[in-house]
């Protein structure tokens, strides 16, 4: 959930204090970048610039701009860790593991099946029912 700007009217948020500026009442990152996480706009800033996040939030509806900010963060520390592939690296290696885990199930499922046949159980198994 946002903070609420008026939890830090003694503190800056994290995007005026990195940008050294002052942190005004209307300010459109205070909401989302409280001053207990300078790193999250740090690492926004350095992949995507404070004014092209400011251009994002101003274009996005009120109540789509913390899941946007989070998203940005979340690409951001993905673009600093893998600056080629961001998050699309990390996407690629789920999806390989999710298709290794499907082949290892299906040929664990075909052990099954086989291992039923030989005790004499036909196509079926109380382990998973019939192959497809």
């Amino acid at each position: 959930m946002a903070s609420s700007h008026s939890n830090y009217t003694n503190s800056p948020c994290a995007a005026c204090k990195f940008l050294r500026r002052r942190c005004t009442s209307g300010c459109v990152f205070a909401p989302y970048f409280p001053p207990d996480e300078p790193t999250k706009f740090a690492n926004v800033h350095r992949i995507f610039g404070a004014s092209n996040v400011s251009k994002i939030l101003h274009e996005v509806s009120p109540h789509q701009r913390e899941d946007t900010v989070n998203s940005l963060a979340y690409e951001a520390e993905a673009r600093l860790n893998d600056p080629v592939y961001g998050c699309v690296g990390a996407i690629s290696v789920l999806q390989r593991q999710v298709s290794k885990l499907q082949r290892e199930l299906e040929e664990t499922n075909a052990d099954l099946m086989r291992y039923a046949s030989s005790l004499g159980g036909g196509t079926t198994s109380s382990y998973g029912g019939q192959r497809d």
